[in-house]
């Protein structure tokens, strides 16, 4: 009797363990594809920092050449400095309705409407004039192409047939990082305010 009780309680005790209280966090819904593209992009990010960092003379105050890079690789980095070069430019032309976001990872211009410009943007939109604004957006998209073709040069598993796939990743991650109030365009093209 008592090796039954005893039985009988193990027995609960191993499957009193089984039973444990399991609790999953989804923390990201990213496609595969889209956390490759988001990983050869911040390579790309962390080459800028590194030549950015890179002192050009040695501790006994030699000048050293720079690190040897491809002629991809050094356009790389020139269209992600252009990028953060502009970043501001392009967030106040987003807030002011001049640009968004298209579904192709790319911007869109839309009319530079100067009527009812928030008083904190004012000064900004009075200096700049169209054909200002024009360039800043084709380099800012130009850049941009750059770094798509990149992350596919740089990735083992892409390809440049799927660069228009890289193309749309880049869209949907333009319009999940859109702030409230700019202009996205949804995937069958048509465009919205961001809520």
């Amino acid at each position: 009797m008592i090796r039954c009780t005893l039985m009988a309680w193990a027995l609960g005790i191993l499957l009193g363990c089984t039973l444990a209280q399991v609790r999953v966090n989804v923390v990201s819904e990213r496609t595969a594809l889209e956390n490759q593209v988001l990983g050869s992009y911040n390579a790309l990010t962390q080459d800028v920092l590194l030549v950015a960092s890179v002192r050009g003379v040695d501790p006994l105050g030699r000048v050293e050449p720079p690190p040897e890079r491809s002629g991809d690789q050094q356009d790389a980095v020139a269209a992600v400095q252009v990028l953060a070069f502009h970043a501001d430019d392009v967030e106040a032309f987003k807030a002011l309705g001049w640009v968004g976001e298209n579904n192709r990872g790319l911007l869109t211009a839309f009319d530079m409407d100067k009527e009812g410009v928030p008083e904190d943007l004012k000064a900004f939109a009075g200096r700049y004039g169209k054909g200002e604004f024009e360039k800043v957006v084709e380099d800012v998209n130009r850049a941009r192409l750059v770094v798509m073709e990149r992350v596919v040069a740089v990735n083992e598993h892409l390809t440049e047939e799927d660069l228009e796939e890289i193309h749309q990743v880049f869209g949907r991650l333009n319009a999940e990082n859109a702030r409230p109030g700019e202009k996205i365009q949804l995937e069958d093209g048509s465009w919205v305010t961001k809520k």
